[in-house]
């Protein structure tokens, strides 16, 4: 059990070093091609703090165990608006003042309402995934030709430019631990839940989710203590869209991802009501305050509780 729990602890921060490391040497190589700081905040970041999630998924849906690949979509969307944000604000209030946020919050509405959809079939085969990547792909052309190009505080912090050789060592070092990471968190996420009885699918929505969401975790709160927790509530969106379109897209186009009928029933509808909360709060106050954030918080934990 022991060498268990060191496996995960050892892939958890694999993933998260994978993760920084391959995001910085991807932006430099974006840089060097010369995409505009918008269009790589939307692709090279977005899907670069998403690879933790989609190596875990693939892993596990190749392994066998397609509940921890669905559960950690399902458990990371859930656990960035209620732990993330809700952190983030207590923290610090977030105010919604992002540009085209409500068009990026009908899109995260969208995905989540697709993922019920997913859920009530039973099965994300091939065509579903790649209608979901395509889906996906248009949303992202189509906000990159709609939104201003404007050098933003946050878009300044994407123009980094390393060393060629060094260049390459992030994006293969971080690929290669983002591999490794994802490898032994599943083997020792799989075999802690046997051990104790814990169905796949709980594991997938709690360890394993909240696991692959440490470096939207650790950005989110670093911006709050900044003082620019806004930034949290810009992740969150686009890292929920990116979960259910994109992993779980690219997942069921390398194999077949059933979803458990538990799942279908409670936790994808509990996500898409904890979307929707969200929304609707933002929509009513323009923000979320301390006292949402520690009420979100305090769903969460009572979430996890009633799971295990």
């Amino acid at each position: 059990m022991l060498l268990h729990i060191l496996m995960l602890t050892g892939g958890l921060i694999l993933l998260t070093i994978g993760a920084e490391y391959l995001v910085r040497g991807a932006i430099s190589l974006a840089n060097r091609l010369g995409m505009p700081p918008l269009l790589i905040g939307l692709t090279v970041v977005g899907f670069g703090t998403s690879m933790p999630e989609l190596l875990v998924s693939l892993q596990a849906a190749l392994g066998g165990a397609p509940a921890i690949a669905v559960g950690n979509v399902v458990g990371s969307n859930t656990a960035n608006i209620l732990l993330i944000l809700g952190v983030a604000a207590v923290i610090s209030p977030i105010a919604a003042r992002i540009p085209n946020l409500k068009r990026d919050l009908v899109m995260m509405l969208v995905a989540a309402v697709v993922m019920l959809g997913l859920g009530w079939w039973g099965v994300v085969n091939f065509w579903l995934g790649l209608t979901s990547f395509a889906v996906l792909a248009a949303y992202l052309s189509w906000v990159t030709h709609t939104d201003r190009r404007r050098m933003t505080e946050e878009e300044a912090e994407l123009v980094v430019k390393l060393a060629g050789w060094k260049e390459a060592v992030f994006i293969l070092g971080g690929l290669g631990a983002l591999f490794i990471g994802a490898d032994l968190l599943i083997d020792a996420a799989t075999a802690i839940a046997r051990s104790f009885g814990i169905s796949e699918a709980v594991i997938g929505l709690t360890i394993v989710a909240v696991g692959t969401s440490l470096p939207e975790l650790a950005t989110s709160v670093v911006a709050a203590f900044r003082r620019h927790a806004e930034v949290a509530l810009g992740n969150v969106v686009g890292s929920n869209i990116f979960n259910i379109l994109g992993i779980l897209g690219i997942t069921a186009m390398v194999v077949p991802v059933p979803v458990e009928s538990s799942m279908a029933l409670f936790d994808i509808p509990f996500m898409l009501a904890v979307s929707v909360a969200l929304i609707a709060l933002i929509l009513a106050t323009g923000r979320i305050s301390r006292g949402a954030g520690v009420a979100m918080v305090a769903v969460y934990t009572g979430y996890v509780a009633w799971l295990f």
